[in-house]
């Protein structure tokens, strides 16, 4: 055996960890430069694949054709049928406990159904309810005779004409927000429609003074609170609405209600009278339990009525208009009714008065939104909100109840998706299902105003269904114009839920869409109406800038010249009138529900938002002349030219095609430059907002889309120039109003300029001198 000395032991253990020294940082340094190497792989160069090795889902990834037909396959009218008749058996009115019930149901279902997230957001917010406990003092008309003794007055409720409206708790005809109180008087003035011109032609050509004075309007051409507003500013002491048959049936001859779908001479539509949006007690913040409220007494006379009004059917509206003397309306003033349509005045009989007895409260009450997500697989911060209101006046089986059943659906569809892993959007969809929307917008309104920093910087688009079928005949929509080429491809990738029509060629339902109701400016497309207000859209454009749409089947307006659909807010839009009268087999409601889906897919799914800029020039090019061509464009030019309009819009169309050149050629591997044009589509639409508000509404900041001052469910061309210079020639402090005139042309111009600067390039946006 040979031994060797501890020193020699020693020396080669030295040599032995020297050697594993020198292995280990040769060993450390190549690991090192293979993570480096991984690391500037995935966070550096572009991704061009489904997924990196990494597993994590590439920034182009797109979605597959196979994902739209299995969502719109998978949308099941059975279904909607049946969440349908569930949301209907009951009325859910806001703020009730059945409001809430509706709203733990829905966020349930949505937890049920694959949603990754659901809430309910509640508000403490001013509503407005009738007496529906005593007799002695509840909504009621009354007729006397010259002895002072009732000689007629009018039923508390709608009678029952079938099985399914015998349920507790149905509210009585009542209008929201009405001043209460005891009002009589010895004259009642028929005033057409309620509108300014027909007060107007009767105190220029008839000298008809109201002050006092008991006024009889018909439904219909403008919203309700406008004619309530304007009979109060007129002077009169109370307000009687009625839905004439001339607006609401087929003629004397028609199928009403059970039988049909016209609305019966007992049929009385419920409404709000609210001159707002959101809580009338918290304008401009949410109704939370921190939030300031103002004294509701300081409202009354102006967003809240200072006079009674109580609506009636025709019926009871022939029972009244056979009271009245006077002379004979013009022609254009006669309705459906079969008596002399008559101006009025003093009661037909003397010393005979009418009376209205309004107990009509405003209290504060809870009411509730309820939102479910679909978080995004890549840019979760950008979100496709899908929505429609939940509470009714009565049972609501059309409106909003259809729009809910289909949502529950699209919704369904969407969660079972992801729950099975099968797909995840690219971006984040949230379902909104909003509460208190019949009394004023309220429920969207108070979440906007909420969230309002978070939706103006990643809110995408939102897409309402209000109500989902009102007739068989043709999709109908009003969107904002960056929308429109989303929703056509959207309608031209579902089939056409009528056969017949489908057989004669008519295909899809952008198919059947366009033959029905052609664009008037470009037959080859469809007609998409402009949005005004009267949905929960409105708040989105108006105090954020948000690219919206409102969606429906409806029926054929050139064939029906009614106002609405004729149940509209009555309490016989029941279950049965939709499933066996409106759209039996539900397969209208399948296709609101299968373009709903595809939309909002689309939306959330494309790697560059599927926005037309040139839609938006279009558009404001038809604004500009169109308010050229105007009244308003006239009383304009007495005082100042338009040329710069004419100037800012041409800039804006040279600089929309210059961008729309450079969307088409963007590189798709490139996700910075991805990102960056569809910032700029994003901001679009924001760029038209004015944060002062328009004139006198500080709520409605958006330029080009914003009701009407006189009529809130309507659009017009430049809302702010159509309300100032309404009625300013010969006023009273007409040189002030022309100064606001001017003010305002100047913030438009503005806007277009700014919007215009929002399209080039992102180091060049101020213009070269």
């Amino acid at each position: 055996m040979e031994f060797r000395s501890t020193e020699d032991m020693f020396e080669n253990k030295r040599a032995s960890a020297k050697r594993s020294y020198i292995l280990f940082l040769i060993v450390t340094m190549a690991v090192g430069i293979g993570i480096g190497i991984l690391i500037g792989r995935f966070a550096i160069c572009d991704e061009k694949t489904e997924t990196n090795n990494s597993g994590q889902p590439s920034f182009s990834k797109e979605a597959g054709p196979s994902v739209s037909s299995e969502i719109i396959n998978g949308i099941d009218a059975g279904k909607i049928r049946q969440y349908l008749q569930g949301l209907s058996e009951l009325p859910h009115l806001a703020g009730t406990n059945a409001d809430y019930k509706q709203a733990k149901e829905l966020h349930d279902f949505w937890k049920s159904e694959g949603l990754d997230e659901a809430f309910i957001a509640p508000y403490d917010v001013l509503l407005s309810y009738p007496n529906t406990t005593d007799p002695d003092v509840m909504n009621r008309i009354f007729v006397y005779n010259e002895n002072d003794a009732v000689e007629w007055q009018s039923n508390l409720y709608e009678p029952i004409l079938h099985p399914s409206e015998n349920k507790s708790n149905v509210v009585p005809p009542f209008n929201a927000y009405s001043a209460p109180g005891n009002v009589t008087s010895s004259e009642l003035i028929y005033v057409n429609y309620g509108r300014v011109e027909d007060f107007q032609w009767l105190v220029t050509n008839k000298s008809v003074n109201f002050t006092g004075k008991m006024v009889i309007a018909r439904y219909g051409k403008i919203y309700r609170g406008d004619k309530v507003r304007l009979a109060s500013r007129y002077g009169a002491s109370g307000i009687i609405l009625y839905s004439d048959p001339l607006d609401y049936t087929d003629g004397p001859n028609s199928k009403v209600y059970p039988d049909g779908w016209w609305l019966p001479d007992t049929g009385t539509q419920r409404g709000t009278t609210f001159m707002g949006k959101g809580d009338p007690l918290t304008p401009g913040y949410p109704a939370t339990d921190t939030a300031y409220r103002v004294d509701e007494e300081k409202l009354i006379g102006d967003i809240l009525p200072n006079i009674p009004v109580h609506p009636i059917g025709y019926g009871v509206a022939e029972k009244l208009l056979s009271y009245m003397g006077g002379e004979e309306v013009p022609e254009s003033w006669i309705g459906g009714i079969n008596t002399t349509y008559r101006i009025g005045g003093p009661l037909k009989n003397s010393g005979w008065k009418i009376r209205i007895r309004i107990s009509t409260r405003n209290m504060r009450k809870t009411t509730y939104n309820v939102i479910g997500l679909i978080r995004g697989e890549i840019e979760p911060d950008r979100y496709v909100l899908l929505g429609n209101h939940r509470d009714a006046w009565v049972f609501g089986a059309i409106d909003p109840s259809s729009g809910t059943a289909v949502m529950k659906e699209v919704s369904r569809v969407m969660g079972n998706l992801v729950r099975a892993k099968k797909w995840r959007p690219r971006r984040t969809i949230i379902f909104c299902s909003w509460g208190a929307e019949e009394y004023g917008l309220i429920g969207s309104t108070e979440w906007i105003e909420q969230y309002i920093k978070n939706l103006a910087e990643r809110a995408v688009a939102y897409l309402n269904v209000d109500i989902a079928v009102t007739g068989n005949y043709t999709v109908a929509s009003g969107a904002t114009p960056l929308v429109h080429h989303a929703l056509i491809e959207a309608a031209k990738s579902v089939p056409n839920p009528d056969a017949a029509r489908a057989a004669q060629g008519l295909k899809t339902v952008y198919d059947n869409w366009k033959a029905s109701t052609p664009s008037e400016k470009d037959n080859t497309k469809p007609k998409i109406f402009p949005l005004g207000s009267g949905s929960d859209f409105a708040s989105f454009i108006q105090q954020i800038g948000l690219p919206s749409v409102d969606l429906s089947y409806t029926f054929d307006k050139e064939k029906y010249k009614i106002a609405s659909y004729p149940l509209y807010h009555s309490k016989y839009e029941t279950f049965y009138a939709v499933d066996e009268i409106l759209d039996p087999g539900f397969q209208f409601h399948k296709a609101v529900g299968q373009v709903w889906a595809e939309f909002a897919r689309n939306l959330a799914d494309s790697l560059i938002i599927p926005f037309d800029v040139r839609d938006y020039a279009r558009t404001l090019n038809d604004h500009v002349n169109q308010l050229n061509t105007s009244e308003t464009g006239t009383i304009l030019r007495t005082k100042m030219s338009l040329d710069k309009l004419f100037e800012a819009a041409a800039n804006f169309s040279n600089e929309v095609s210059s961008f729309y050149s450079m969307q088409q050629k963007v590189d798709k591997a490139k996700p910075y430059a991805i990102r960056q044009i569809n910032d700029q589509l994003l901001q679009l639409d924001r760029a038209f907002t004015d944060p002062a508000g328009l004139p006198n509404r500080p709520q409605a900041r958006h330029i080009l889309f914003a009701e009407s001052s006189v009529n809130a469910y309507a659009g017009s061309s430049f809302p702010g120039l159509s309300d100032t210079t309404f009625e300013i020639i010969g006023s009273e402090n007409e040189s002030e109003r022309w100064e606001i005139v001017k003010k305002h042309y100047a913030a438009i111009i503005f806007a277009i300029q700014s919007a215009t600067s929002s399209l080039r390039d992102v180091t060049r946006f101020m213009p070269s001198m």
